[in-house]
This record gives structure tokens, sequence and C-alpha cells, in this order.
């Protein structure tokens, strides 16, 4: 009688189990991932104006990526030099030029001695206008990023689309297999795109450039959004060091761009904070239009917002100009959060906010407030060197240039006329060594071992791609840059492109899904960016990475 009540009882088993597995939630067994990730380089962003606006930030916009999300606070760039192609490219692949081979914005194929441009590709057309601006790819560059394993990982179901102005900035942080980049055309005022990703614009960026969104923007003209009393953290707004636009007398507030545009093209849009708003615009419309962090896979948008670039390089570091700029972009990152809330919903996206460079004060500036600083002239220092070097060698134009601070060889004309180059790279040096403005002078290939500072000989050798960079890296003195003139008639405005901090520091802030609240102060590199996100989503860093990931702002 006890086993038949036994097994009575224990025939029951499987029916309590069944309800109570059917009682409870299904567990999923998707991988955690965001719906949709959204990169945001702000061009020649310096870390420092995280903070040197905070006080007139509103809550929406850098103040919540601080208060919501993770900053690491001391992120640097680990290479020279420090461009806008470089920096693009380092941000997605976590690698340096001296493995992902985009060595600057321009560079010499050493072998030839013939210019490159970073994204510039001969065997692809434009696709969206009759210019050539879109004969453009990502075939220069020689490693995958973060994007391109996002695609592999999901077997190329994740949607990845990049967008700039700039061509170099929409182009290289999507990779190799991005669905789209596109970029903005200043001869027809469309964004456009290339036959390296597609045969025609999808209808509904046709549909975004039939609004002729920058003549509406330019009608609008520039003035500051506040009071410009209010304007405190910055120089009195006519001054000797911003340059003022082609057609103004003064560098000076109202921009009367409905006028100035009919002059100058539609390209002004480049350099007037409305570049930034339309940008944003094109990748609200791309989400929409892509229906991107709808699918079943994550899907990567890459936005560079380069308007910030234009405005510094003509205006400086402590312009009125440049806190309107991101007194306005905080604006319009706020209007951006909003929009991704609704459309993906809070906590499902994750966002990363950096910049690809930062930039210099402007050194008669800084020598009219008594802080050491200049202009080193190139183009003088150059004819100089080919005077010398040919009166030796018997050989005209032995250097091609200085670009990227570095000394570009003629091998070529080296090789034909079967010159010593270690000859000649000693004469180099020895004559760079004794200019005032010029702290060192290090052969490529002997950095490993050159008498410098062991941050510098580091960066040294993460920037030097054999094929693709100069034979010897030249080091300015701190607040110096190349430019032209002295004095009251030194350069207006700003440039970028050495190791020190105000170049090399920039933001790194990460804020939603997967992301904790806080800081870290330790050093971190632009290198642990890609990293970073790869380990958050679960996929393989980008195959010439060198970084790590920041593994205090992941949950």
């Amino acid at each position: 009688m006890k086993i038949k009540n036994l097994l009575i009882l224990l025939s029951f088993v499987p029916l309590l189990l069944s309800a109570q597995t059917k009682n409870k939630p299904a567990v999923s067994t998707a991988l955690p991932r965001p719906k949709l990730v959204v990169g945001i380089v702000v061009d020649q962003m310096r870390w420092d104006y995280l903070y040197r606006y905070y006080s007139r930030y509103g809550a929406g916009g850098f103040k919540r990526l601080l208060n919501e999300g993770f900053s690491c606070e001391n992120t640097l760039i680990d290479y020279i030099p420090t461009v806008t192609a470089a920096g693009h490219t380092a941000i997605y692949t976590g690698s340096v030029p001296a493995i992902h081979g985009i060595a600057g914005n321009d560079f010499i194929i050493q072998a030839t001695g013939k210019p490159m441009y970073c994204t510039d590709d001969s065997t692809v057309q434009t696709v969206g206008s009759t210019s050539i601006a879109g004969k453009m790819s990502p075939r220069n560059l020689l490693t995958t990023t973060v994007t391109d394993e996002l695609r592999l990982a999901t077997n190329f179901k994740s949607k990845v689309i990049g967008i700039a102005l700039k061509d170099r900035g929409g182009i290289l942080p999507g990779g190799h297999t991005a669905n789209a980049a596109y970029w903005f055309d200043d001869k027809s005022g469309n964004w456009i795109s290339s036959t390296y990703y597609m045969k025609d614009l999808p209808q509904w960026m046709k549909d975004f450039n039939n609004q002729k969104i920058p003549e509406t923007y330019l009608k609008n003209d520039w003035n500051t959004i506040y009071p410009i009393e209010t304007y405190t953290q910055s120089t009195a707004d006519n001054n000797k060091y911003e340059g003022p636009f082609k057609g103004m007398t003064t560098p000076t507030f109202p921009v009367k761009t409905s006028s100035l545009y009919k002059s100058i093209g539609l390209g002004l849009i480049r350099n007037v904070p409305a570049g930034n708003t339309m940008t944003i615009d094109l990748a609200v419309a791309a989400i929409n239009g892509e229906n991107m962090g709808h699918g079943a896979n994550t899907d990567f948008l890459a936005l560079s917002l380069s308007s910030t670039d234009y405005i510094g390089h003509q205006f400086a570091v402590n312009s009125v100009e440049i806190e309107d700029t991101y007194l306005r972009l905080d604006r319009d990152l706020a209007t951006f959060f909003t929009y991704l809330d609704a459309k993906i919903g809070s906590g499902n996206y994750t966002v990363f906010l950096t910049a690809d460079h930062g930039a210099a004060h402007n050194p008669t500036f800084l020598k009219d407030n008594g802080i050491p600083a200049g202009t080193w002239d190139d183009a003088v220092a150059l004819k100089a060197l080919n005077k010398i070097l040919g009166e030796k060698y018997k050989a005209d134009r032995l250097i091609l240039n200085f670009d990227n601070y570095q000394v570009n060889l003629n091998n070529p004309v080296i090789k034909q006329l079967k010159l010593n180059v270690d000859d000649i790279k000693a004469d180099c040096i020895q004559y760079l060594q004794q200019l005032p403005e010029i702290a060192f002078v290090v052969d490529m290939r002997k950095a490993q071992t050159a008498n410098i500072p062991d941050d510098l000989r580091t960066r040294i050798i993460n920037g030097y791609n054999a094929e693709r960079s100069g034979a010897i890296q030249i080091i300015l003195k701190p607040g110096y840059y190349t430019g032209h003139g002295s004095g009251d008639n030194g350069p207006t405005g700003t440039t970028h492109g050495t190791w020190n901090p105000y170049d090399a520091h920039i933001p790194f802030v990460l804020m939603g899904w997967g992301i904790k609240h806080g800081t870290v102060t330790r050093e971190t590199h632009m290198t642990d960016i890609a990293p970073t996100i790869a380990t958050l989503l679960h996929i393989q860093a980008p195959n010439g990475s060198i970084g790590k990931p920041v593994g205090e702002a992941l949950k």
C-alpha cells in the first residue's frame, strides 16, 4: 500500500514541474547587447571644454553625459601626429599609425614620393553629386575597426553607418564593411557617398538633400545664443588672434551668413555651428530611414561633428566663437539624446563621446599674456635645408616637405643618384637641431635609443609607419606650431598636430546601456576606446588593436 501511494504521488511530479515551468517567465537566450551604439567624435574638442563652460551647459547635453555616464578624465593620444584622419582611425581601430597605416590626413608614399590623401580612391565614383568629392573609400586603412568587428560578429546583420561633414570623419570610423558612409559636398550642397558603398543614394537621403537644409540654416545669421557680455570665459570679440570671414573686415558677431554664403558658397556651413546641427539632423534621418536600433542585432552609428574644428582653426581656443559653438552643441546633444530616448528607449542604447585631437592656444595670445610660445616657419626652413643639401649633393629638392612634423625625403631621387640616405639624414638633423623653435629631432629608425623622454619616444614609434611616414621626426618646443609671421603679424586662429597635452588630452565619456556612473583618473589612451566598446558588445577587438578595455566603465 505504501509503495502504491508513493507511485501515485510520483506520478504527479511531472505535472507539478510543468505547471511551475509555465508560471515562470521565459529565460532569454539572446546575448545581452544594446540596440544601438552611437559614437560621437567632436573634432578638435579639448578635454577641458567639458569643464571650461560647465556652468553654462544645460542639464541634457554634456552635463548628462558626465552626471549619468562614465568619464575617463585622463585619456591621451598615444602617437604623433595628432590630426583628424589618424585620430578617427585610432578611436575605431584601437591602433596607431604604425599599424593601421593612416599616417596623417595627407602622407607621402615613401617608395614613390607621391602624396596620398588618407581616403583617396581613384577606382570609385561620386554618388549623389557630379563633383569629384566622392572619389573616396577606406581602402588605405590597413586594419579592421570595431564597426567591422561588429559586422563580422553578426554575420553582417548589424547596420553600420558613418556620417561627417568631412569625408575622412565619416569613412574611416565605418571601416571596410560599413553599409554606408556619408559626407558633405560643398559644390552641390548635398550629402554624398561613393560607389564603394552603393550605386545610388537611398530615398531617405534624397529626401533629406531635397530639403536644402544648408541654405535654410545659412539664411539665419550667426549671432551669440546669449547676450555677448555674458561670454566671460572668452577674449573680447574683436581681437588680432582671430581670422575674419572672407567678406568681413573684423572677426566679430554678428556673422551675416545670409549674405556671405552667396559669395563663399554652401561650404560656409562647415565654419558655423549650424554645420554640427545639420550633421545631427542627418543622424536622426539615418536612424529613422534605416530603422536603426530596431532589428535583432546591434546597429552602430559613427557620427563625427566637424564644424568645431573649422571654427577652432579660424578663431582659436579663447574666442567667443568657440564658446558659443560649444554652448550650441550642448543644446544639440541634449535634443539628440532626448530623441534617442524616445526612438530607441532610454537604457537601450550606448553612446560615447570623444575627440580626434585637441588644439593649442594662439601663440601670439600666449606671448601677450607672458607665456612662451611661437611659430616655426617650416617653409623657410625647407628652402634653406634644400639649398644646403643641393650644394653638397648636387641635387635639387632632396626634401619633399615637413608635413606631419616629419622630414619626408625624396627617396626616388636619392635612389636614382645612389646617394647615402644616412648621410642625408645626419645633415638634416644637424641643421634642424640648431633652430631655436625645435626641441628634438629624431631619426625614426633610431627612436628607440634617442635621448628623449619616454613618453615622446613611445609616441614617435607608434606614429611611424615605414611606408607612409617621414624619415625624421621634428618635435617643437611647447607652445609652438608651424606657421608664418611673428609678433602682431603672427598667424590667426590655431592648429594642432603635436604631442603636447593641449593637442593630445581628449574627452572620453560613455553613457547608457552597460555603462556605470563614475570617473577614472588613471591614464587611459585613445587606443583603449575600441577595445572598450568591443568588450561591451562581446565581440573581438579590431585586428590591429593595442589598447586595453576600460573595465571600470562597464557594468
